[in-house]
């Protein structure tokens, strides 16, 4: 691919937005090593179903619904994707067809981290967003662990809806993702100061 072409591409947003998640993977490669923020250009088609944190004794930690289910149907699913990817060996592949899904996993520690997109969807991109999460949690509670995340999992979740919104990437940035937390941590401190005056 030329590089008069790549800026084609990146000139024309409304012409990259539907296909350059479908790109051949040497593509991809190319264009991640050619910029600083690569996910924002790979995962503008991107959208996630549902996001689940569970640990090795299947204890459901965290989960993020971003299409509408009833709270029976959720369960289900859970309880159904907890026992199949506990159930595979360490070495097997971290993805898996699952119904008319793609279901991609990681395991960190004790924690797994499992995300459910379309078939058409890349699971690289995934995989990615799985670990730039990961990377996120870390910075924020410095070395993340599975106590961080039952105790404190309301900033879990404020940090997962400043990176995705809607199944979808809102933020590739990490340092403007850690930003937005400090400063809501900030205006939480102010108001708990102003309270107890």
């Amino acid at each position: 691919m030329s590089m008069s072409l790549i800026r084609h591409y990146l000139s024309e947003p409304e012409w990259l937005h539907p296909h350059i998640v479908r790109m051949s993977l040497l593509t991809a490669h190319f264009l991640l090593s050619s910029f600083h923020s690569p996910l924002c250009f790979v995962i503008a088609s991107f959208q996630m179903q549902f996001m689940l944190l569970f640990s090795r004794q299947g204890k459901l930690r965290l989960q993020k619904w971003y299409v509408p289910l009833s709270d029976k149907e959720k369960k289900k699913i859970t309880r159904e994707l907890v026992q199949t990817i506990l159930a595979r060996k360490p070495k097997m592949c971290s993805f898996l067809e699952w119904r008319d899904l793609k279901i991609v996993y990681k395991r960190y520690a004790s924690l797994y981290f499992c995300c459910a997109i379309e078939n058409q969807d890349n699971e690289l991109i995934t995989l990615e967003i799985i670990h730039r999460y990961v990377e996120l949690l870390d910075k924020y509670f410095g070395s993340v662990c599975e106590l961080d995340i039952i105790f404190n999992f309301e900033k879990a979740y404020f940090i997962l809806d400043e990176f995705l919104l809607g199944g979808e990437a809102q933020e590739t940035s990490k340092k403007n993702v850690l930003k937005a937390i400090e400063q809501a941590d900030l205006l939480q401190e102010v108001r708990l100061l102003m309270q107890s005056q």
